[in-house]
């Protein structure tokens, strides 16, 4: 049997397309399903079977458009509550594919009707090769237990400890770990960016792993959860009903200058400028929203404007408004009105107003701090980092405002002064003085190459 992996970075979401002779099971697919029914014809495959592990909450599944388009059956775990067609998995369940079979084991945990897949091909012996473990094991973490709205946390927590102790740690220590995200998603805290492990090698290294009780385990995994993100809801119950097909969009508009800056005065509209951090710093349209293609554009998108915002797209060509487009889709942001015409070129050449986002060096920012005792009103600093990265190391006298929730705690924000705003290397803090300037912060500037660029410049300084 092959395992294919497909890996968007944008949702650091790994989907997989499982093979044995001409048959196949896609598990856990994107939204845009094309990829996996181009590698099922260039190798003569028919797809038979699609399995979601579990209904996911940071991302829309691709899984009813795909079944549409090969007649293969979607299978989901018992309980999932799904409205569509579907085979209810109970433990033990096995789904044939070619010579070889997929064992469903019942994980409840990161969610009640959580899954994994165990993969057994006979020409490798009779105990499984593989283990497609979803949300419930990543490399380096486990997946948060606070998803359901029917249990606490820290039932969840328990539920997960039994699943991985009395599930997946009785699997050989050899058996490969393929799991359905990577470092940078919302789903758990420390995951490695690696693709693959093992049993044993999680067994050994995975911090969650080392609790002894399943009251340490729970504790552990309880305690300082990161916030989860208001869209989460919203996208676990498009993934129950399923989404409608990408087949059915209509061609985006281009929109003429005149129209957006229109548009723009709408506050419920979000010009959504998607290009590079220094081409947003140099002209923008004011009150634009800065979120990056190059880094986790779709995640930050969805938790920052949410799912029902209409959108503008700003984008540096025809390509990327495309792009820029699928990657909301991916995350349920189907509202796009359209996209400026010429970007910002077009915009400019109207003879419509930009304006910049200043941009300082770390060495600026070490001498506005030598002598911000003296400033009336004094300088804020404000990292926009998680937490747990401010608590590994942070610039002295810094407000910590986690991107995500900046929107909700601008007033904790001094208005007088000068604002410098950090990340660990720019691409947060470039969204944040967005939104700050949006939400009408004067004097905001930007820290290019953040916290990095400091602990480089001055190794050891805070």
């Amino acid at each position: 049997m092959d395992i294919q992996r497909f890996y968007l970075g944008c949702l650091a979401h790994a989907s997989y397309l499982i093979s044995s002779g001409r048959e196949a099971a896609v598990v856990d697919p994107q939204r845009d399903v094309e990829i996996y029914l181009e590698a099922a014809r260039e190798r003569g495959l028919q797809i038979r079977w699609i399995v979601e592990t579990h209904l996911h909450a940071d991302f829309v599944s691709g899984h009813v458009e795909l079944a549409d388009r090969t007649g293969a059956t979607i299978c989901m775990g018992k309980g999932s509550g799904a409205g569509f067609p579907h085979q209810a998995l109970e433990d033990q369940d096995q789904l044939p594919v070619g010579q070889g079979w997929l064992r469903i084991l019942a994980t409840p945990g990161h969610t009640p009707e959580s899954i994994c897949i165990a993969v057994t091909d006979p020409a490798r012996g009779p105990q499984p090769f593989a283990v497609i473990t979803g949300d419930t094991l990543f490399i380096g973490d486990v997946g948060r237990p606070d998803l359901s709205p029917d249990h606490t946390p820290q039932q969840l927590a328990g539920m997960l400890f039994d699943s991985l102790h009395q599930k997946l740690l009785t699997l050989p220590d050899s058996t490969l770990v393929y799991p359905a995200h990577g470092a940078g998603s919302l789903c758990g805290r420390q995951m490695s960016a690696e693709a693959t492990s093992t049993i044993g090698r999680e067994r050994a290294s995975n911090y969650a792993l080392q609790a002894k009780t399943r009251e340490q385990f729970v504790d552990l995994l309880t305690s300082d959860l990161p916030a989860r993100p208001a869209y989460f809801h919203d996208e676990v119950e498009r993934n129950r009903s399923g989404a409608p097909p990408l087949g059915e969009w209509q061609p985006l508009s281009e929109l003429s200058p005149g129209r957006v800056e229109v548009l723009a005065q709408q506050p419920e509209v979000v010009l959504l400028d998607t290009r590079p951090v220094m081409q947003f710093a140099a002209a923008h349209v004011h009150g634009s929203v800065h979120i990056g293609l190059s880094g986790q554009f779709a995640s930050w998108a969805a938790r920052l404007l949410g799912l029902e915002a209409p959108v503008v797209l700003v984008a540096e060509d025809e390509n990327t408004v495309l792009e820029s487009r699928i990657r909301l889709a991916r995350v349920g942001i189907e509202k796009v009105e359209g996209s400026l015409a010429g970007g910002i070129q077009g915009w400019i050449g109207a003879g419509k107003p930009v304006t910049f986002m200043p941009q300082i060096s770390v060495q600026e920012l070490a001498e506005w701090r030598t002598r911000g005792a003296s400033e009336t009103p004094p300088m804020t600093l404000l990292d926009v980092r998680e937490p747990a990265e401010h608590n590994a190391g942070h610039l002295e006298g810094s407000l910590n405002v986690p991107l995500g929730q900046l929107p909700s705690r601008m007033g904790e924000i001094a208005r007088e002064g000068m604002l410098f705003v950090h990340c660990k290397s720019g691409y947060r803090s470039s969204a944040a003085t967005s939104l700050l300037e949006r939400a009408g912060f004067q004097n905001v500037a930007n820290v290019t190459g953040g916290y990095d660029a400091w602990q480089t410049a001055f190794p050891g300084a805070r």
